[in-house]
């Protein structure tokens, strides 16, 4: 029978040689005035004190899991934003299901991040040995089963998620909210304290502490009345917090990008490969931001567009409102940073002459009998996750497009240069999703490796001759 072996070289078919593909774009702010009044419409300087304001000296991963749960109050908050709406076109159900879908899904990043997390501060149930304090009027006491010790079950005093489960237009949306971080945060050593029931009697952090939940809800938009007609654009509220929710998402992804980096430096492949897959559903989680555009009132949105002057510049360089968040563009140029840390990860070093050498170890890597396993623990796994990020960050940006084409008009999104024009004079948000693969030699390899199982299966279908 013919035998087939696994080899980079394959023959190229005419119908597969393309045109040299363009260098990635480098994100950037081209208009710093643009972007300077992008962050004091958000308030963002006094966001990023609260964000980064230390509380817990002895808490390695605060800077990564405050921001996240910052977003999640700020998610709170948008809910009594979105049910308070007294517009009678107003789409309030459709944004309260959505408010709901994207709170589980915030929740469920912060279990990840908070999983096999030590050093969180925490206030133990049986700390006030039954005794209901006085100040805290949320708190519960109640037995463990099986235990005659009575413990308290705090719940936070400042979130406004208890008062939303207080509230009848939204009691039914906090309790799936409730019942979704009783759920999510199973596979943690603590609970949030959001009133949550916490049936595993769980020491629960000290949200308020860490997440300051007075100061973050101080930060308002400030946008005053029109000037003549006094009118009170309520979709300046709404645009004011989404953003807000983004931003405190990116400051996450930008302290888990750090750990991510300082794991794979320390050759941690299985606790890189997770953070990875953290970082993947941030930026799923940011698309699923962006998307709360479509449910505001064309008009009034509109209205408010002209307002705050909210526009792309005539000559396409800063061609979309995001390139304004300089998070967003730190975020985007630090995730395809990445890619230069395969060789590292794959253990070779680039040819300086271009040859195939990342690439014929990768097939080794994917291709090897003992894959998985000693040294090789958790690489594939990581190598994987990279590309589902790469695949994320480009469903970011054509999401983000088709979301401003929808709310502004195609006009605004600059929708037919990315067909029409060659991929060099493309606006920088068709770039992102129009250029060359972040890891050509991972892609390289699983493509001969595709054609080497194809061969593989021929030959093993051919009977063997005769003698």
């Amino acid at each position: 029978m013919a035998t087939t072996k696994l080899s980079p070289l394959s023959p190229v078919r005419p119908d597969d040689r393309r045109r040299a593909p363009a260098a990635s774009v480098v994100l950037k702010v081209q208009d710093s005035t643009a972007a300077e009044a992008y962050e004091q419409y958000l308030r963002l300087p006094e966001l990023s004190r609260v964000w980064k304001t230390a509380c817990c000296p002895g808490w390695p991963d605060e800077g990564l899991v405050k921001p996240a749960l910052q977003a999640l109050e700020i998610t709170f908050r948008f809910v009594s934003v979105a049910l308070s709406d007294p517009r009678g076109y107003a789409s309030r159900r459709e944004l309260a299901r959505r408010l709901e879908s994207l709170t589980a899904r915030e929740v469920e990043v912060v279990a990840a991040l908070c999983e096999g997390d030590r050093g969180a501060p925490l206030a133990e149930l049986s700390a006030s040995e039954g005794v209901l304090p006085r100040e805290r009027s949320a708190s519960e006491v109640w037995q463990l089963p099986g235990s005659a010790a009575a413990v308290v079950c705090h719940a936070s005093e400042a979130s406004l998620l208890p008062r939303l489960a207080a509230w009848d237009k939204s009691e039914t949306l906090a309790a799936k909210i409730k019942y979704a971080i009783e759920s999510q945060m199973q596979g943690c050593a603590f609970s949030l304290g959001l009133g949550e029931p916490n049936l595993a009697g769980k020491p629960v952090l000290e949200y308020d502490r860490i997440v300051q939940p007075h100061e973050l809800h101080a930060l308002k938009p400030r946008v005053a009345p029109e000037p003549k007609t006094g009118y009170r654009n309520r979709e300046n509220e709404a645009l004011f917090t989404i953003h807000q929710i983004l931003e405190s998402w990116l400051c996450a992804a930008s302290q888990l990008l750090t750990r991510l980096n300082s794991r794979i430096e320390a050759k941690d492949w299985e606790a890189a490969a997770n953070d990875c897959w953290i970082l993947e559903r941030i930026w799923k989680l940011l698309a699923d931001i962006e998307d709360l555009h479509l449910l505001m009132d064309p008009d009034d949105f509109l209205r408010l567009k002209s307002q705050l002057a909210i526009r792309s510049a005539p000559d396409g360089t800063d061609a979309s409102f995001c390139f304004r968040s300089r998070a967003l563009l730190h975020a985007g140029n630090a995730t395809r940073y990445i890619k230069k840390l395969v060789p590292w990860v794959i253990g070779v070093e680039v040819d300086p002459n271009g040859g195939p050498r990342v690439q014929e170890a990768a097939m080794r890597l994917y291709h090897g009998r003992r894959r998985g396993e000693g040294e090789d623990a958790g690489k594939i796994e990581l190598l994987q996750a990279f590309q589902a990020v790469e695949a994320a960050v480009r469903r970011f940006f054509f999401a983000y497009r088709q979301v401003v084409a929808a709310v502004c008009g195609t006009a605004e999104a600059s929708g037919n240069r990315a067909l029409f024009a060659p991929a060099e004079g493309t606006d920088p948000l068709s770039q992102m999703f129009l250029e060359p693969p972040y890891f050509p030699s991972l892609d390289a390899a699983k493509t001969f490796l595709a054609d080497y199982w194809v061969q593989h299966m021929a030959a093993a279908s051919v009977p063997s001759g005769r003698s």
